[in-house]
């Protein structure tokens, strides 16, 4: 599983068949920008649990799903920058 943060929707209209109508998100990985097929209707700004390979297809919603990356959560709370640490004996 990956947490990614959500940033725009990216719509195309054109798909092959067994693509279906299903909204697509692009998502931040660290530095890499990646396209998430979006199970769970969220919106930029929200950091989101995704899923990769056979997971992926799965949650969108068949095996034979052309998904290799899927949302399947909304993080409530998520600080993606832990607290430093206190360095003893500084300052």
């Amino acid at each position: 599983m990956l947490i990614c943060k959500v940033l725009k929707p990216l719509v195309s209209t054109n798909r092959i068949p067994g693509f279906e109508h299903k909204h697509l998100q692009v998502v931040q990985d660290g530095s890499a920008k990646k396209v998430a097929v979006d199970a769970v209707g969220c919106v930029p700004g929200d950091w989101v649990i995704c899923v990769g390979s056979s997971a992926a297809r799965e949650a969108a919603g068949s095996k034979s799903y052309p998904s290799d990356l899927t949302i399947v959560g909304i993080i409530d709370h998520w600080d993606p920058e832990p607290p430093k640490p206190k360095v003893e004996g500084a300052g």
